[in-house]
């Protein structure tokens, strides 16, 4: 078995499952993908997904499936997805080893 393209760290998919609950229409996981954008070029995005594209990688851990965009598996290779709360904030946080930049803002990154 090759390694999975994602990891989730517990606080993730505490969270993934937490959101889900809450989810109005039926969703299977969450989809993890890339877009062009952000002051280092590129940005993560998730979204519920409800059903399963063709092409995608399909990843289970801890309980939560996560599906990453064919587009994306390139670039999150071996990266692990956690859930950080601070103080005033919370968001979830993608630990990548293919990244070679990152803004300051922490919204985007470049490989």
């Amino acid at each position: 078995m090759s390694e999975q393209v994602i990891k989730l760290s517990e606080n993730a998919a505490k969270r993934i499952k937490e959101i889900m609950s809450k989810a109005e229409e039926k969703t299977i996981g969450v989809r993890v993908g890339v877009k062009s954008g952000g002051c280092a070029g590129m940005s993560y995005i998730m979204e519920y997904a409800k059903d399963i594209k063709p092409n995608e990688e399909i990843v289970e851990d801890k309980g939560v499936k996560v599906l990453i965009d064919p587009k994306a598996i390139m670039y999150l290779l071996g990266t692990e997805m956690d859930y950080k709360k601070e103080k005033f904030s919370s968001q979830f946080v993608f630990k990548n080893p293919n990244e070679t930049e990152r803004c300051g803002c922490g919204e985007s990154f470049k490989v």
